[in-house]
């Protein structure tokens, strides 16, 4: 059932007020590092700089601790996620070492995996480890999924790291899919499936025109593909067999507190920081403009953090283009930082994409 005007007014507002707020505060709930560009899949989609074989060498763990000691002395008894990513994170040779690291430190440890190599041995070894929570890709049926992660054997795996995921007790994990032009039409043939395999939480994302999806036409959703995947994730939260989600890309407008249990914000740069693979200080992991605002090699991260992050905090500087006039800036803030070039032009405007569907009808 759609909210009220009034109700909708106010959720607004007290989203409003809150971003407000941890523009203030920023405290540090989510750290996401780029502990490998190494990846065993190359994926169609992939807007980041991950490779089969990557010619840059990873982060060595020793270099990675200083900044959860950093936090830690800065933010002591707050227990901050911290989630290994990639590439694949599972194909570093010392992740346990670094995930009994992280967790020794105070700090939880999630991680992102394609599913790839995840079997139940690995499963208890991570587990041991300290993980604590754990999404996995499935994006779509068995072809689908084939033809998004470029491997024939791609959606088989992951289906078993899926099961391995669920059999395992004292975990938080759920499962995310990338929508797009391919697959939107079987979404729900991809809802039974992950509802049959017992999936309780799942997130839909859609792709950005960056990396390897730039040219590719077949991976970015027509505006009216855009507003029937809203429609499809309202339906699925009032059916409540499966709790679906949109990701935190953008705002939605009318589909604000319908599609999340939240109001959007981009959160990179007031709870969110990550630390790339050369050392770069930046928003989330999804931003793959460079908006680095240190380096944790000739810079105290949390002087960085606490000082730097002007640019993620404080959105003027994005009124410009569609946003200049926009009657929504209040609450969209200029849209994800993922969603900016390097000269902070948008590439997608939800919201936009929205009411040219609506207007389409």
């Amino acid at each position: 059932m759609q909210k009220s005007q009034s109700s909708f007014s106010q959720e607004h507002e007290l989203a409003y007020r809150l971003t407000e707020e941890l523009k203030r505060t920023h405290p540090l709930r989510q750290l996401f590092w780029e502990c490998t560009l190494n990846c065993n899949l190359s994926c169609i989609h992939c807007g980041s700089d991950c490779k089969k074989e990557s010619r840059v060498s990873e982060m060595p763990l020793g270099d990675f601790l200083p900044v959860l000691d950093d936090i830690r002395q800065h933010q002591p008894g707050v227990r901050t996620m911290v989630h290994t990513i990639g590439g694949e994170p599972l194909v570093r040779h010392d992740i346990l070492e670094c995930g009994r690291a992280i967790t020794e430190r105070g700090f939880y440890w999630g991680m992102v995996t394609n599913g790839h190599i995840l079997d139940k041995a690995l499963m208890k070894d991570l587990m041991r480890s300290g993980l604590r929570s754990i999404s996995v890709d499935i994006d779509g049926t068995k072809e689908d999924h084939n033809w998004l992660r470029n491997n024939k054997s791609s959606f088989d795996r992951a289906y078993n790291a899926l099961l391995c995921i669920k059999n395992t007790p004292a975990l938080a994990w759920d499962v995310i899919t990338c929508v797009n032009r391919r697959n939107i039409s079987r979404l729900d043939e991809i809802k039974n499936l992950l509802a049959d395999a017992g999936v309780k939480h799942w997130r839909c994302f859609t792709i950005t025109p960056m990396g390897r999806a730039k040219e590719n036409s077949e991976l970015l959703l027509s505006d009216s593909e855009f507003r029937m995947l809203m429609d499809f994730i309202v339906r699925t939260r009032e059916e409540g067999r499966i709790m679906l989600s949109y990701g935190c890309e953008g705002y939605l407008g009318e589909y604000e507190g319908r599609v999340r249990n939240h109001c959007y914000s981009c959160r990179a740069g007031l709870t969110v920081a990550s630390v790339l693979s050369d050392g770069g200080i930046s928003g989330c992991l999804s931003i793959r403009s460079d908006y680095r605002q240190g380096n944790i090699y000739s810079d105290s991260f949390w002087d960085v953090w606490n000082n730097r992050f002007t640019l993620y905090r404080y959105r003027e500087w994005m009124k410009t283009g569609p946003c200049k006039e926009c009657e929504v800036f209040k609450y969209c803030q200029g849209n994800g930082m993922h969603l900016r070039d390097e000269n902070g032009r948008l590439l997608v405007c939800h919201y936009a994409k929205l009411q040219n569907a609506r207007s389409e009808r």
